[in-house]
């Protein structure tokens, strides 16, 4: 595995693995008994420096790349998905959104914070009825009144609504105009009345970080924190997508590797007539197909990272990735609760809830059924799925304005 990625990454990769093992997986048990979010451990991880791969030194980032984020993130995952879970609101979709959209201002005062973890972060897109169409379908109004917009409406599934102090939120400043009526928004739902979030009950999911249900009643966003121009959300939002599917495929791969070690763990402990029970051969049959699906995810999703690392169209590949290994985890998950027997649906064991983190990765980020459109479309001449310009995430000509990290940029933001 090491020959896959440059030496930098392969020490990231262990400083990570550290953090994981000495600060996150001796507590999560009981902060996860509590119900509480784990918001000292978010700071760590941001001091650390493990949200800012996408991004420059100039705003708080490393500017290390996809390769790296999806490392992190597939390690992360391993070791504890539950922690995993607010990855992308401070690492990916959330400031990413900002950096690629905003203005320098906005940049500056939301994005440092964020890859710091010293502000929790939200993306708030799918609605209620929404399905796989969350642009068409979606009801939630936001309409200007002087410096302000006033939102009204409902989001469904916002990961860490409750506990955010930054998020982006889309809503239809124009509801005739289909997709070219969304707006994204940076929200502060600390700071405005109107913003209620609750958390939905997911059946094997951790309680101390939650999806949310939003209801949003009056709830005021002043005009400065639009990000890009009325109608522009829908692209706004694709392109930070993209880059949410490689973190959610190595969360998926993380996820799969996490099960065949447990597996492969309790199948040299448990005893059957006097043999470990991995010496039979349909234990043996479960743990390869494991091991060569996890190695076919890596080389997808570290390939899909190479290729948005360098600036390539990669709808095509981010898609595949993202469809393989949460397909990958699915099965991992099922063998590993195979070779567990009944113990692979006790809470004794992580491989149980490590299944409904699977079932949650093959479903979000775009389902499976979606990625096999793209896939099928792509395939059959239909429509090109590489039809865009790759994007290069930081290196983006459009971040000129704080894209020199000698100028003091990040110090002059936290002086303001």
């Amino acid at each position: 595995m090491e020959d896959l990625f440059p030496e930098e990454i392969g020490l990231i990769r262990d400083s990570v693995n550290k953090f994981m093992e000495t600060e996150v997986v001796p507590v999560m048990d009981s902060i996860e008994a509590k119900g509480d979010f784990p918001r000292d451990l978010v700071i760590k991880a941001g001091a650390a420096g493990f949200y800012g791969n996408l991004f420059p030194e100039s705003v708080g980032g490393s500017g290390l790349g996809y390769l790296a984020t999806a490392v992190v993130v597939e390690e992360f995952a391993r070791n504890d998905v539950r922690f995993a879970s607010c990855y992308n609101q401070q690492a990916a979709t959330c400031p990413y959104c900002i950096y690629t959209a905003g203005t320098t201002e906005q940049v500056l005062k939301y994005v440092p914070p964020l890859l710091a973890g010293e502000t929790i972060g939200m993306m708030s897109l799918t609605e209620p009825g929404g399905g796989s169409d969350a642009m068409g379908n979606m009801h939630t109004r936001a309409v200007r009144d002087g410096d302000f917009y006033v939102l009204n409406g409902s989001k469904m599934f916002a990961s860490m609504a409750n506990e955010t102090d930054v998020g982006v939120l889309l809503a239809k400043t124009d509801p005739d105009a289909g997709h070219k009526g969304v707006t994204a928004f940076i929200v502060e739902p600390k700071k405005y009345d109107g913003f209620d979030a609750r958390p939905v009950e997911m059946h094997g999911l951790s309680k101390a970080l939650r999806t949310n249900a939003i209801f949003l009643d009056d709830f005021s966003v002043p005009v400065e924190n639009r990000l890009g121009e009325e109608g522009e959300g829908f692209r706004i939002v694709m392109q930070a997508l993209q880059a949410g599917r490689i973190t959610v495929a190595a969360k998926a791969l993380g996820v799969a590797r996490a099960c065949m070690e447990d597996a492969v763990r309790y199948a040299n402990e448990r005893m059957m007539r006097g043999s470990p029970i991995g010496k039979f051969q349909m234990i043996q049959s479960d743990i390869a197909e494991m091991a060569v699906n996890i190695e076919a995810s890596r080389l997808l999703v570290y390939d899909a990272a190479r290729r948005m690392d360098v600036g390539l169209p990669c709808n095509r590949i981010a898609a595949i990735a993202k469809y393989h290994a949460s397909q990958t985890a699915k099965m991992c998950a099922d063998k590993a609760q195979q070779v567990f027997g009944g113990y692979g649906i006790a809470t004794e064991y992580r491989v149980s809830w490590l299944k409904s983190y699977a079932d949650l990765f093959f479903t979000g980020e775009g389902t499976a059924n979606v990625q096999k459109i793209l896939i099928a479309e792509d395939a059959l001449g239909y429509k090109v799925a590489d039809r865009h310009h790759g994007s290069t995430g930081f290196r983006d000509p459009r971040r000129d304005d704080i894209l020199d990290e000698q100028d003091g940029t990040l110090d002059k933001a936290k002086e303001a």
